[in-house]
């Protein structure tokens, strides 16, 4: 059994691993999280993307490219995670040769909505 901070204990075939931690670069008011299940055809390459708010995410089936804006590219897999920072430039999310499947979850304001801008 393993103990809580509050004295509770859990039995031990229940176990908790931190996947990401990320510091947001400033602080952000988020009033709701959307979570889309976003499906990705075999060879799609989502192009060069900005988005307008902090984007986090798993991938469920298939794998990804994924490339930040200068940094070198990273093949994500089912079940690893991915941070895609609000205004920062996503140079890569192409899928492999499979169909790819994943989970984005978008932190918002009461009346946001997800965007994507494509710049040039």
């Amino acid at each position: 059994m393993a103990e809580q901070s509050d004295g509770r204990t859990l039995p031990a075939t229940v176990t908790r691993t931190i996947e990401l931690d990320v510091r947001l670069p400033q602080p952000k008011l988020t009033e709701r999280v959307e979570v889309r299940r976003i499906r990705m055809a075999a060879g799609t390459h989502a192009g060069l993307h900005v988005h307008n708010g902090p984007v986090f995410g798993s991938i469920v089936t298939g794998t990804v490219i994924f490339q930040l804006d200068g940094e070198p590219e990273i093949v994500l897999g089912p079940g690893d995670v991915f941070y895609e920072p609000e205004t920062a430039r996503i140079a890569r999310f192409d899928a492999g040769d499979t169909d790819v499947e994943f989970l984005g979850y978008f932190l918002l304001a009461a009346d946001q909505q997800p965007e994507l801008e494509f710049p040039e």
